[in-house]
């Protein structure tokens, strides 16, 4: 991506104040004057918040996708985005509604097994009470009236006839609880499969994808890097699309890490679509990135992200869409007067920022404070004067340890803006 420095025509004059330190070392005479630092970034139009889309469906269950909206196309809340078949869940479906009939029968058939077994128990309970009530009269009889043989058999069916209503009455209990019993392991069953008739039916008729509030509508790239096609066999519940909230575009930022040593939270930025200068607007930077990081393996540069809001009513007037490619233009510092160095001239001892200054024709060490840095030259807060000589390190100007610290303090500078 390609960089660059600008600075007011005033603090380029700044160079022309240069000179010759008696030692053949070039100079530079300090000067306030107008300055702006830039740096140029190329990023990617993002939503900040993002709405997923869902293959329809539960239980994971599997879905063929028969049509889909295009990629990037605009919605409205309501509108169906895709549509898909599940042949496999209508199969279940219909074995589901067949065991469910299954167990209807066996109900059915149970509750008549029951009534016939109770009216077998009731009958020959009646039989048994009236033989009792028979024999109970025959045995309190007169022996004067009746063969004392005759009541003697008599008394002996009473106590059998008695066993046996005991006997019928236990049957008689036992056969409606067993069967009451029965009963309510179908209706349990009858309870779980209807449960599970429902689930596929409410499966099967949620086949169609609808947006759940206005945006654009966004495919999600799978495990191979491609978006869903029609066709393809695809999991419920499984990550489909996104809508992304248009009134919440940002643009997402990457920088060098050497050039990103400016970079604080606040900064102006001059968006504008890649090829579209026309359409500019301004944002500001709202993240950064803790570390720079290497973009690929194949490439070991370091780069800093960072992220920079678009103004909504922007983005509605030009119809962006996230996945635009966009420029941005990072202004760093804008000072009416302000001293700058080259950033060569600086050098560092410790934690402290030092620059070289002629003084009696001799080069000085001088602590100074330094603002924003800027890919060539560095804003100077405290420590130089209008009119001071800096000497422009060189490699026999400085001992190499020391510009070797001048170089390699300039990595965490990228929230505050301040080199140490």
């Amino acid at each position: 991506m390609k960089r660059v420095l600008f600075a007011t025509a005033a603090a380029l004059m700044l160079a022309a104040c240069g000179d010759t330190a008696p030692g053949g070392q070039a100079t530079e005479t300090v000067a306030a004057a107008p300055v702006e630092f830039w740096v140029r970034a190329e990023g990617e139009l993002k939503a900040a918040k993002a709405t997923p889309l869902r293959v329809p469906g539960t239980n994971w269950a599997r879905r063929q996708l028969v049509w889909v909206l295009p990629d990037g196309s605009p919605v409205k809340e309501g509108d169906v985005v895709a549509r898909f078949e599940a042949p496999q869940s209508k199969l279940q479906l219909d074995k589901a509604l067949i065991d469910l009939q299954r167990n209807a029968l066996a109900r059915a058939g149970k509750e008549s097994e029951l009534e016939v077994g109770l009216g077998r128990v009731d009958v020959e309970l009646a039989q048994a009470e009236s033989a009792l009530a028979i024999a109970r009269r025959y045995a309190r009889a007169d022996f004067e009236a009746i063969a004392r043989n005759t009541i003697l058999d008599a008394v002996q069916d009473e106590q059998f006839l008695g066993e046996k209503t005991g006997v019928l009455r236990w049957r008689q209990d036992q056969s409606s609880q067993r069967g009451e019993a029965e009963l309510n392991v179908l209706g349990v069953q009858r309870g779980s499969l209807q449960a599970d008739v429902d689930t596929k039916r409410e499966d099967l008729s949620a086949l169609e994808l609808r947006a759940a509030h206005d945006g654009i509508f966004m495919l999600v790239q799978g495990w191979s890097g491609e978006p869903p096609r029609v066709g393809e066999q695809l999991w419920a519940s499984g990550e489909f699309a996104t809508l992304p909230d248009v009134e919440t575009l940002e643009v997402e930022l990457r920088l060098p890490q050497q050039e990103a040593q400016g970079l604080a939270l606040g900064q102006k930025v001059e968006l504008a679509p890649l090829g579209h200068p026309a359409q500019q607007t301004v944002g500001e930077i709202t993240w950064i990135a803790s570390a720079p990081r290497a973009v690929s393996r194949q490439n070991p540069a370091k780069f800093v992200s960072a992220k920079a809001s678009v103004p909504a009513d922007a983005a509605r007037q030009y119809a962006w869409v996230p996945g635009q490619a966009f420029t941005g233009r990072i202004i760093l510092l804008v000072a009416d007067e302000a001293i700058t160095v080259p950033n060569v001239a600086l050098s560092g001892n410790g934690g402290q920022a030092e620059v070289n200054v002629l003084e009696d024709g001799e080069p000085t060490p001088r602590p100074v404070v330094v603002g924003v840095r800027g890919p060539s030259r560095t804003q100077v807060v405290e420590g130089l004067a209008v009119g001071d000589r800096v000497l422009l390190a060189t490699a026999d100007a400085l001992p190499g340890p020391e510009a070797g610290e001048a170089e390699d303090t300039d990595t965490d500078a990228e929230k505050t803006g301040a080199t140490p």
